[in-house]
């Protein structure tokens, strides 16, 4: 970070000349000294981000050291079988979500911008949020091993043996800390997927995006949908173990396929969310190396898309041997095979452009290689599993421990190392050592195969996953330190490679200018780079404008395009349309600050006190959690311009403030709801999936809600959505009386809604730890309760926010956007209304 901060300093004193450039630099300019950490610029959040993900990375590799010395012979009592239960279950949850998740959305919080010709992203304090929550749930959930308070109930915590057969604290913290984890997940989603709808450079239209940029808007999408339910589970499986609702317990009509149901809907996409990502580095490293364009664009694109919808179909296929009806099987293991079909295409094209090419050898393109040949090995051994008669005799054996992880690590790792000595010169001016990168490339290589290869040999044998010892009469001793022996290779190539990555480059010289000739956008940066992001931001005409577009670089540098200056010292970037990207708004973006880290401290308090059941230390956390984020809203967002327009550059002026479908906050709006509704989506879910189990659901001998009041809680919900409609008019015809009337009125039928949702529970005696149909009643109608809260404090602050003269008829984004909220909140409360109240009536119960 000292060598990024002197090379920033080198920038500004190679731009003393330029007024224009000395004004970008010093709106731009990262802090220094302690202040330093309130940055939110996508250059420095997303190397905290990298360097934190690969930091646990290293851990959870430790941890698999661990494992495999404990397995290395038959009978080893290296370690406890509580302190492997504890290990293997650290160590899967840390690979997938502490690194492989994060690591990639790291990755493109640092590379996006530079590479679609933006400023930043739209939302960088949302970026610094996420990365503080990553951190600090992170910590939170690994250090619990060096307490003996570690989970011990797999990376999956299947129910029963996760809510009736631990004690401790060990499970709530992979519930509450991997749910805050997931928190950094989703904003960090929502920042990418308006980044490349909204702020792509003018002329870049959908089919000249960045293939990277492609992947992951696929990627944020399947984030956005995969996540949710996982969190709706999380939400269950904490009130089971803290308040006795027995959603998973079968002596009280629960059912602990519930669990698996919503933990591979995510599961499964989460492969994929994993695996695109470094496929997308391996389509910016492909065609640079091969020194032509991708063949095949829209064949990727497609195929892309295709596989991250056909994920979403296959999580059975990890539930085949639950006692399923043959024809979901049947079904579900044809999805399974199919979406080999858009992976095929993909690697094809890639292979494609390598022969068509004229390849330049490197070390990042050795690691592309073996990154699609080991996922190739991976994916054929996923069509077995895919062929349930196979999957019947497999499933629980090692052999699907070699299949994952050479899906996983081969189909990640390698991708992503490959990334580092492709993107290290961009991000330092500096470059890691070839030489050195071919002994790195053997010693992983050789040491991956060797570690995971055996594994299937082992299962085939019959060893079994998830134990901590084994007998020697199985005879796969000598398998299982055969992958011993591998892990150790893997694991010194892995250091090796760290040390070449943080060894002191002081007296290397800075590398030239795009050190590879590639042809995307992110390459015309300087060297040193500039916190700037892009000199000017460009006119698009290409897929690859440094090798197409004519002194592309020179017009530049010279500030021949957009956003040249910043005269009022602030942070602008474009928005654009989102088919053609044509400019629509001069978006301002807000700088430094400390809010988004106690922001997070805060809201990870809630849940960390929450954890050990302080509940007075979380409340306390979680008002202060309110009182910052309304803080950083009310400071940060929506902001009144001191004029309305500005002149951009080529003739162009564009409104600084916009509202409604053209404004990034409403799409972001939009897309937070769209992950909302899917968790909410989930607990529905939930509820018919116990009718279709029980043929007494709901129960006639336990007392429903009843019809009257969760009708009155439509009529009250529907009448609060229709008076925030109203405040919206009122306020876009500057009528202050209407629009106050109506707030309040807003208000008082929320509260009325949330009474009336809770009188049916209440009148009829519906105790939640009882049976499991009150249960998840109860478990709904807090969720919607909740929601209309929610609702009713965003018109709080729609008041208080025109009382203070910051929101007017003309800039309006707090009400619209609060509107957009009402939208989906009333779908919510429908639902919930006529699943609560009219479903009973309509199966006769």
């Amino acid at each position: 970070m000292n060598d990024r901060r002197e090379e920033q300093s080198t920038s500004d004193t190679q731009s003393s000349n330029d007024p224009a450039a000395r004004r970008l630099l010093q709106a731009w300019k990262t802090p220094t000294g302690w202040r330093y950490w309130s940055a939110v610029n996508n250059s420095e959040v997303g190397l905290w981000y990298t360097l934190t993900a690969f930091a646990f990375f290293l851990f959870g590799g430790l941890l698999a050291l661990v494992m495999r010395i404990q397995l290395a012979v038959p009978e080893n009592d290296f370690i406890s079988a509580d302190t492997y239960n504890q290990v293997f279950t650290l160590h899967g949850s840390v690979m997938m979500f502490l690194f492989a998740v994060p690591i990639l959305e790291a990755i493109s919080i640092m590379l996006l911008p530079e590479m679609m010709g933006a400023r930043d992203l739209p939302f960088p304090r949302l970026s610094a949020f996420g990365f503080w929550c990553f951190v600090i749930g992170g910590v939170f959930v690994c250090g619990s091993i060096f307490f003996d308070a570690a989970p011990r109930g797999g990376w999956f915590m299947y129910p029963p043996m996760t809510t009736q057969y631990q004690d401790g604290v060990g499970v709530d913290i992979w519930l509450l800390g991997l749910s805050f984890i997931e928190i950094a997940s989703i904003a960090a989603a929502v920042e990418l997927i308006v980044g490349v709808l909204k702020c792509r450079p003018p002329g870049m239209r959908l089919n000249l995006i960045p293939l990277y940029a492609w992947y992951i808007l696929v990627v944020a999408v399947m984030i956005l949908f995969a996540f949710p339910p996982l969190i709706a589970g999380d939400v269950l499986m904490e009130l089971e173990r803290a308040l006795d609702w027995p959603f998973f317990d079968a002596s009280r009509g629960g059912d602990p396929l519930l669990w698996q149901h919503l933990f591979w809907i995510f599961g499964h996409p989460e492969v994929y969310i994993v695996f695109l990502p470094s496929i997308a580095l391996i389509a910016m490293i492909v065609p640079t190396f091969s020194r032509t364009p991708m063949v095949g664009y829209s064949w990727v694109v497609l195929a892309a898309v295709g596989t991250g919808f056909l994920s979403f179909g296959l999580w059975v296929h990890h539930m085949f041997t639950t006692g399923l009806p043959g024809i979901t099987i049947g079904i579900f293991s044809a999805a399974s095979q199919a979406v080999a079909i858009p992976t095929g295409v993909q690697l094809f094209c890639f292979i494609a452009t390598l022969l068509v090419g004229r390849v330049v050898r490197s070390v990042s393109l050795l690691f592309v290689l073996a990154g699609l040949a080991t996922f190739i090995i991976g994916g054929l051994t996923g069509v077995m599993v895919a062929v349930a008669p196979f999957d019947y005799q497999a499933h629980d054996t090692y052999f699907v421990v070699g299949h994952l992880h050479y899906v996983l690590i081969g189909g990640t790792i390698f991708p992503i190392v490959a990334g580092f000595y492709y993107y290290y010169p961009f991000v330092t001016g500096k470059q890691l050592s070839e030489r050195l990168g071919y002994w790195i490339f053997g010693l992983m290589f050789i040491g991956f195969n060797v570690n995971f290869f055996p594994m299937h040999l082992a299962g085939l044998q019959g060893m079994a996953r998830r134990i901590y010892t084994y007998s020697p009469m199985l005879n796969v001793g000598w398998l299982n330190m055969i992958s011993t022996i591998g892990a150790f290779v893997l694991a010194s190539g892995i250091l090796v490679f760290l040390i070449d990555v943080l060894r002191p480059k002081g007296k290397q010289p800075l590398v030239k200018r795009n050190v590879w000739n590639a042809g995307t956008l992110e390459w015309s940066g300087q060297v040193p780079d500039r916190p700037w992001g892009i000199r000017s931001i460009p006119v698009i005409e290409s897929r690859y404008p440094l090798w197409d577009q004519d002194d592309f670089i020179a017009k530049v540098d010279a500030g021949q395009f957009y956003l040249p200056d910043a005269a009022e010292g602030l942070r602008e970037t474009l928005v654009t349309t989102t088919v053609d990207a044509r400019p629509i708004q001069c978006l301002r973006v807000p700088g430094p600050t400390f809010l988004t880290l106690w922001a997070a401290i805060f809201t990870g308090g809630v849940f960390i006190f929450g954890t050990f059941h302080w509940y007075v230390a979380a409340g306390l956390s979680g008002v202060l959690a309110f009182a910052t984020i309304i803080t950083w809203l009310w400071t940060g967002t929506a902001i009144i311009p001191e004029k309305d327009q500005k002149e951009i550059g080529l003739g162009v002026t564009l409104p600084i403030y916009v509202s409604g479908p053209n404004a990034v906050g409403w799409w972001a709006m939009f897309i937070t709801m769209m992950g909302d509704m899917t968790a909410f989506v989930s607990l529905i879910f939930g509820y018919y999936f116990y009718w279709t189990i029980h043929e007494d659901f709901p129960p006639k001998d336990i007392a429903g809600p009843g019809t009257f009041w969760p009708l009155a809680s439509l009529a009250a919900g529907v009448a609060a959505w229709g008076l925030t409609v109203v405040t919206k008019k009122r306020n876009s015809a500057n009528d202050a009386r209407g629009f106050y009337a109506a707030s309040i009125a807003s208000l008082v039928c929320a509260a009325v809604g949330i009474v009336a949702l809770w009188m049916g529970i209440w009148q009829h005696d519906m105790d939640p730890t009882e049976h499991v149909y009150p249960a998840i009643v109860c478990a709904i109608a807090l969720w919607t309760g909740l929601h209309l809260l929610v609702g009713s404090v965003m018109h709080l602050y729609c008041i208080a926010r025109r009382l203070a003269g910051r929101m007017t008829n003309r800039f309006d984004a707090d009400i619209v956007n609060v509107t957009l909220y009402w939208h989906f909140a009333v779908i919510t409360i429908a639902v919930t209304a006529l699943t609560l109240g009219l479903f009973p009536v309509a199966v006769g119960r």
